[in-house]
Parts: C-alpha cells; structure tokens; sequence
C-alpha cells in the first residue's frame, strides 16, 4: 500500500502537526454509522505507533501505518491532497473521502 501526499497536503500536516503526534494513521471512521462496516476511510496524526495489528504504509515524507483489518477499505495507490480548506484522500479508482476536516486530523482514533 502506498499513500503519495501532495506539497499542500504536507504543509498543512506540517502547520497540524503536534511533536508527540508524529505518525500519520490511515483510519476507517465508524462512529456514529452505527456497524463497522459503516465508515468513512480518513487520515489522524497519532503517537499510536505500531500495534501488533499495524502495517507500514509506503509514503516519503512521514511515517504512515494502517490496522491490518482497516486496509481492506482503502486501496494500493492513494493520494492526499489539501483543496479549499480540508484533506482529501483518493486513488486512481476515485474519492474514498471528498472532505476530512483539519480539526479531525487531530482528533485521536480510537481503535
């Protein structure tokens, strides 16, 4: 798997990010969709690093990891971009998450 981060997407990761917050989680958002296989695939800064359950995620500019179990809703090529204030995170397949507010980059994922 493999995420290519845009240089706009960057800077603004760069302006989010928190010291002890270093690693960037692939996260598929079930709360509040009410089954887990419910969800929206989103990004959060963590210091959450490498459960048992984790796999690295191919990126250059940071540390990316995803649960083993979450993969499967996410594809083997994406891209995050940064467009008109929010992260947007797409493959060559299409939109997986048209809007992921920088407020929730932040927020912790809880797994």
């Amino acid at each position: 798997m493999k995420l290519n981060i845009t240089d706009a997407a960057h800077e603004q990761l760069k302006l989010l990010q928190i010291e002890e917050y270093s690693y960037l989680r692939l996260y598929y958002d079930t709360e509040g969709m009410g089954c887990g296989v419910n969800g929206l695939p989103t990004i959060r800064l963590t210091n959450n690093y490498y459960d048992k359950t984790d796999e690295r995620v191919e990126n250059e500019q940071y540390s990316v990891i995803i649960d083993h179990q979450q993969a499967t809703f996410f594809r083997k090529e994406m891209k995050l971009d940064f467009i008109k204030n929010t992260f947007r995170l797409s493959s060559p397949e299409g939109v997986l998450n048209p809007i992921i507010p920088t407020v929730s980059v932040k927020k912790e994922a809880v797994l």
